[in-house]
Parts: structure tokens; sequence; C-alpha cells
């Protein structure tokens, strides 16, 4: 399964939209305020649809990777920005390894 670049720009439309709906979620008041709540549900669905539009041509276990790992270390860097949760060592870690992970997986290019 070769990806072609227009799979790796859905699948970054895809991490980018999950990542604005976990942002819509903490605004959302544990969903009582309805246009962010309104906003995560749409973010998500749109997350799902671009990541399997991606998946047609990339392998699901590299793009579910990518889409995971992605959306994780940019969740967490902007919940540090935007709402101030604090940057320990063992997360900076934890962060620089998720990224090396996706970079890997990204790299290695089809399984055979």
């Amino acid at each position: 399964m070769e990806a072609k670049p227009l799979a790796w720009l859905l699948l970054a439309a895809s991490v980018t939209s999950e990542v604005a709906g976990t942002v819509a979620l903490r605004q959302s008041d544990g969903l009582s305020r309805v246009a962010p709540s309104v906003a995560a549900g749409a973010c998500y669905v749109l997350a799902v649809w671009w990541m399997s539009l991606a998946m047609k041509h990339i392998g699901m276990g590299t793009t579910y990777a990518v889409w995971a790992g992605s959306g994780l270390a940019l969740t967490a860097l902007l919940g540090m920005a935007l709402f101030g949760e604090p940057l320990s060592g063992i997360r900076f870690a934890g962060l620089v390894l998720v990224v090396a992970g996706v970079v890997t997986l990204s790299l290695a290019g089809p399984a055979h």
C-alpha cells in the first residue's frame, strides 16, 4: 500500500480536527455548554471521517499510530500553552518519545 501525499494531508487534517475537538471538549465544561459541546462532536466526526479516507492509502497501524501519537503530543502542548498545565521533565521525555515513535513509523514505509 503506497501512501499518497493527499493521504498524509487527510491524516494531518484528522489530527488537527481531533485536537480542536479535544480543546472544545475542555471548554464545554463537562458538556454543559452547548456551543463547545457541538463543536467537539463535529470535530470528532470530521476527524474520524478524514482518518478513514487516509486509511485507504496508509496502513491501518501506521495511520492510527500517527493519529494517536500526534494528537496526544499536540493536545499535551496545547494543554500547557492554553490551560497552564505543568511541564515536568518526565512529561517532556514522554512527549519526545511519542514524537520519535510517530516519526519512526512514518518513515518506516509499508509492512510486507
